[in-house]
């Protein structure tokens, strides 16, 4: 990650998007803790391990931290990075169903709080992943502008799951760079609710 500067001015979250995020992630981390809680136990009796998976990823500015997500594939400590694909074996009876209604990415609400994620932004990508896909793509550098979110412009406009080619990542790229270069209060809010409203049931949810 040479050439980026993770103190630079640049790659500080606004002020305004930090209220924002704080506003409506406070008040739901605390609305859905029993259902959080629910979930956990689901998964812990489905299938042994651990309830929350931790893996590395770039964040603002291409400093490095712990995304967190509830665990859906069968436990394989130390096991190499493999995108997830449809009718995927390792996913678990229980985390086919987190993984359709995107509840396993809840978590991700404690990256929020921690300042290390926000609500709306480019998908952070396993650190392998992008790695990869910045030597064909070199502008895939400009998403470390932003704050990682939860979902984004990208994710709305029915570019989330496996990534299969490079015309695939393009295109997610490509919105994640409109969204830094036109991102205002209000778009967040949009992209918060039509996620909420429609993001459960995307069929590249898999």
């Amino acid at each position: 990650m040479s050439g980026y500067i993770t103190n630079h001015p640049k790659h500080r979250m606004p002020m305004s998007k930090r209220a924002l995020d704080l506003a409506i992630t406070v008040p739901a981390i605390v609305l859905l803790s029993p259902f959080l809680a629910i979930t956990a136990l689901c998964i812990k009796l489905d299938n042994p391990g651990p309830v929350l998976f931790k893996q590395k990823r770039y964040g603002l500015g291409g400093s490095i931290f712990h995304v967190y997500k509830f665990r859906s594939m069968s436990f394989q400590p130390d096991a190499e990075f493999v995108q997830a694909k449809k009718n995927d074996a390792r996913v678990t009876r229980v985390g086919a169903v987190i993984r359709r209604t995107s509840i396993d990415e809840l978590p991700q609400l404690f990256n929020v709080l921690k300042g290390e994620m926000s609500l709306v932004g480019p998908r952070p990508h396993p650190l392998s992943l992008d790695d990869d896909y910045r030597q064909c793509i070199p502008e895939l550098m400009k998403r470390y502008g932003a704050t990682p979110g939860i979902t984004g412009w990208a994710q709305i406009n029915g570019l989330r799951g496996e990534t299969r080619t490079v015309e695939d990542m393009q295109a997610r790229i490509n919105h994640d760079l409109q969204y830094i270069a036109t991102r205002n209060t209000m778009m967040d809010i949009r992209i918060v609710l039509r996620t909420a409203i429609g993001g459960w049931t995307d069929p590249n949810a898999y």
